[in-house]
């Protein structure tokens, strides 16, 4: 008897030492697990879709990571492309144009009326530095983009063998857990309603309200429009800034270089046309799928972005989800 005891508190010790040895090994790519996890859920109807044509597990899961590329890099390879050639149509504007400095001494010198007494806006000096801190950073930037690059191999690999292998791993975990069968479908569905909530409802909220920003932006001429268009894209995802970190500066761009039409038209285009649009579409999208409320949601993403960084946008509302599940299931099966 006691020497049972013993070997089940040894298993259980040397298990918990493996868990905790395990988890500082994976904790550097956790990132990518759960990005690929999530993907994998949301591209998942793909591949039952090719399943249901009687194909092996691989093909299906390679063709649905083939549709994922296709769906994911074509988009992000056109824009990047336009992004690209208006970058280097300002770099040549700025560097090779003489003519530039008198049009950004004429900014300069708007912003100044502007400004407090006492206090003096240098433009030359803010861009100048701009430049200094791009160059210095240069070798930074370049490693960033390789890093990147692998991650995003990493990831193609996480998804095809999360959507080739994932249905064994689900059945595995599930006769490993104490909860009933119900409660284990039950915080699955829930979890699978909110990654695919929060990744549907807040890339396409983006992707639309970039979209939509780049076009007003062209509309009313202002120089660039694609790039500022991704930026906008990019600051939709997280609440507190929005469109907004584009809209304000290019309104009073407008406004100083004399083309109070456009500025108006631009406010209204972003106010009526963007701001309402998000307004409008986060909480049906992703408060209606997550089933919680869009006050939670927000606080949620709030939050997670400020402990996790960009991933945040998903763990937040995932935590608050699987809270609420943990709740419902409290109240109908250990109160």
């Amino acid at each position: 008897m006691e020497s049972k005891t013993l070997e089940r508190y040894f298993f259980l010790g040397l298990l918990l030492a493996t868990l905790i040895f395990a988890f500082f090994v994976f904790r550097p790519f956790w990132i990518v697990l759960v990005l690929g996890a999530s993907f994998s859920i949301v591209f998942y109807p793909v591949y039952l879709w090719l399943k249901k044509g009687h194909l092996p597990n691989w093909l299906a899961a390679f063709l649905t990571l083939f549709f994922f590329i296709i769906v994911l890099c074509i988009p992000l390879f056109g824009i990047g492309t336009i992004v690209f050639n208006q970058s280097q149509n300002l770099y040549h504007t700025i560097i090779s144009n003489g003519n530039t400095t008198p049009f950004l001494s004429a900014i300069g010198n708007k912003i100044n009326q502007v400004m407090p007494a006492g206090v003096t806006f240098d433009i030359n000096e803010k861009i100048s530095g701009f430049i200094s801190f791009l160059t210095s950073n240069i070798a930074n930037i370049f490693s960033a983009t390789i890093s990147a690059l692998f991650t995003f191999i990493l990831l193609l690999l996480t998804i095809f063998y999360f959507l080739k292998d994932g249905e064994e791993w689900k059945k595995t975990m599930l006769k490993m857990s104490p909860l009933s069968a119900n409660d284990d479908e039950k915080i699955i569905h829930r979890l699978t309603q909110t990654i695919n909530g929060v990744i549907k409802g807040y890339l396409l909220i983006a992707f639309i309200q970039g979209t939509l920003m780049g076009i007003g932006l062209a509309i009313f001429h202002v120089p660039n429009p694609a790039i500022w268009g991704v930026v906008a894209g990019i600051a939709a995802i997280i609440p507190p800034l929005g469109t907004a970190v584009v809209s304000v500066p290019a309104i009073i761009f407008l406004f100083l270089t004399g083309h109070t039409g456009a500025s108006l038209g631009l406010l209204v285009w972003s106010t009526l046309i963007v701001g309402m649009g998000d307004n409008v579409l986060t909480p049906f999208v992703v408060g209606h799928k997550i089933d919680v409320p869009p006050f939670l949601i927000l606080f949620s993403v709030l939050g997670g972005i400020e402990l996790l960084g960009p991933v945040g946008i998903l763990i937040g509302p995932l935590t608050v989800s699987l809270l609420y599940t943990l709740t419902e299931i409290y109240q109908t099966e250990f109160k």
